[in-house]
């Protein structure tokens, strides 16, 4: 039983896996965040799906006026749900680049780059600011994934 806990504890002991600890929690927790900012403006929009949630707001036809959608809000929910379509992958193909052996600079380079490309991808969505701000920031982080896949398949696959 050490010698198994010596075996799990020396993964953290490797500096690119750190780094990806590091930037996966940070893009997780934004992308956690994301579900706050949602419900900030479900609340100050007045603008709710579900019937349950209009209960403190009135009764009868009273709460059904705030059952609608809001263009606010549904930008901060395409932009969660980017987030799941990108994040997702990062921190699956991201694991296991960190275990493929890339030199630290290479992988810092890598995470650091998703990291900031979809924080900027976060506000040039949520501002907005003029395209293509949202698609290059997007392009980025999709690119750098694809690169650690590519990375993973030629170490793992002698390609």
């Amino acid at each position: 039983r050490r010698r198994e806990m010596a075996k799990s504890t020396q993964l953290i002991d490797n500096e690119v896996f750190r780094a990806y600890a590091t930037y996966t929690a940070i893009v997780l927790l934004k992308m956690m965040l994301m579900s706050l900012v949602t419900a900030y403006y479900r609340l100050t929009k007045k603008a709710f799906v579900n019937p349950e949630d209009t209960a403190s707001l009135g009764k009868g036809d009273s709460a059904k006026k705030y059952l609608r959608t809001d263009a606010d809000v549904e930008r901060v929910r395409r932009s969660h749900l980017n987030d799941l379509e990108n994040i997702v992958p990062f921190v699956g193909i991201g694991l296991l680049y960190a275990l493929s052996g890339p030199e630290l600079s290479t992988a810092l380079l890598h995470f650091r780059i998703f990291t900031g490309a979809r924080i900027l991808h976060t506000f040039a969505y949520l501002i907005p600011l003029p395209q293509p701000g949202r698609g290059l920031s997007w392009a980025v982080g999709y690119a750098v994934t694809f690169s650690m896949a590519y990375k993973v398949l030629k170490t793992v696959l002698l390609l």
